[in-house]
């Protein structure tokens, strides 16, 4: 007897995209792809304790839910020649199939970011359908209420299905008017997976890795667009700590705790050559390529005390002109802590607090706990610690800010 419920959460995160990608091709309706998936995985829990996990789960979940669709369509008897197309085919391929669809997620990125949309609802949407997030999830990430998420998703679902955007790749005379929220959405989605917003891990590596993956074959389809190169760098890079980031136990291990001697180098080089690849066209450095530069300089330092702090605040401030957010500008003020003293960086972090930017993230009050450690505020630093704790919706990430609490 297995955990169904385990083992079929598993195999829907991992493979949820790719699912609901072959079955919106095939049905031209994502509300229709997403009822179908979801009654294949009634089936899976009801008959996997029994006759075991298929060796290709998610082929075996694509395959349950084609053959609702067909014979959903037969029940409304409509079996024009698209059915027998299909049903050939389904026929035919059998789960061999699932060999062709490694691009298919790509595909659905972009299907999800046609210009129909809205900038915010193409990037809802595709954290949902595409990287699997429930709307609390996404809803951490870009700071807005939950109900607004939802909201977006089901008034995006509606506009692709009134607009009939087609369940195809678009040519790539239509890239570039997508570009920029399929770059969005594969960051966010890996960003999902370096530091989990939610649960009881503090990475989620498959997350990370499909949008690594995802980044890698974008970059190779628009070669002389460098902000797909930088950002490919910037996951490169972020991605080879992963080794050190995580405990035997599950516990999280911050930068300055980490055996650098585990960080993947090889991956660090492909990171390095990314971003040459970015410069190399010319046209100066955007967003990512410049959170791959910060990123570089993690990469190779030996050390925290060796970094290149003074280069890290140049390119924080760079990045604040080019993108700016309060993130951005709390990550200016840690660096600036770290080149010119905690006081310094105190004054950045404040100025965020007084103009209420990050009211309800733990992020503001986590580093500002930790600059009233480095000057002996003990007490105001455990108060801010503490607030952060609570405030944090990963439990991994609790527990080192109320172990950071107790130390002091």
């Amino acid at each position: 007897m297995i955990d169904a419920r385990r083992t079929v959460d598993a195999v829907w995160r991992i493979e949820s995209a790719r699912i609901v990608s072959t079955l919106a091709k095939m049905t031209g309706d994502f509300g229709l792809a997403e009822d179908l998936a979801q009654e294949a995985v009634v089936d899976a829990l009801a008959q996997w304790p029994v006759s075991g996990v298929p060796q290709n789960a998610g082929a075996w979940l694509t395959a349950v839910a084609k053959r609702k669709a067909i014979d959903g369509w037969r029940r409304r008897q409509r079996l024009d020649e698209r059915y027998r197309a299909m049903a050939h085919d389904l026929d035919e391929a059998g789960d061999g199939e699932w060999q062709l669809i490694d691009d298919s997620v790509l595909r659905l990125v972009f299907i999800t970011c046609h210009p129909v949309l809205s900038r915010e609802a193409q990037v809802a949407l595709t954290l949902r359908v595409v990287g699997g997030l429930t709307t609390e999830e996404i809803a951490r990430m870009l700071l807005v209420p939950v109900p607004t998420v939802q909201q977006r998703i089901v008034r995006a679902k509606k506009t692709l299905a009134a607009a009939q955007v087609p369940f195809e790749a678009p040519d790539p005379n239509e890239w570039s008017s997508r570009l920029g929220a399929v770059l969005g959405v594969v960051y966010l989605t890996f960003t999902e997976g370096y530091a989990a917003t939610s649960g009881d891990r503090w990475i989620r590596p498959e997350l990370a890795n499909e949008a690594l993956r995802l980044g890698r074959l974008l970059a190779e389809l628009v070669p002389r667009e460098p902000e797909a190169h930088g950002l490919v760098a910037l996951m490169e890079f972020q991605a080879s700590r992963f080794a050190a980031r995580v405990a035997h136990d599950g516990t999280a291990i911050l930068l300055t705790d980490q055996d650098r001697s585990r960080w993947d180098h090889a991956q660090i080089r492909r990171g390095r050559a990314a971003l040459l690849r970015a410069d190399g066209v010319g046209r100066g450095r955007a967003s990512y390529g410049l959170q791959a530069a910060i990123a570089e300089c993690h990469a190779v330092a030996p050390s925290i005390d060796d970094t290149y702090w003074d280069r890290i605040v140049l390119l924080y401030e760079a990045l604040g002109r080019l993108a700016p957010s309060p993130v951005v500008e709390l990550n200016r003020a840690v660096a600036v802590s770290m080149a010119t003293g905690p006081a310094n960086a105190l004054r950045i972090v404040d100025q965020l607090a007084f103009d209420g930017a990050l009211r309800g993230s733990h992020l503001l009050p986590s580093v500002r706990g930790e600059l009233l450690a480095r000057l002996g505020r003990t007490e105001e630093a455990r108060s801010e610690l503490l607030t952060a704790a609570r405030l944090a919706t990963n439990e991994r990430e609790s527990a080192v800010l109320r172990a950071k609490a107790a130390a002091l």
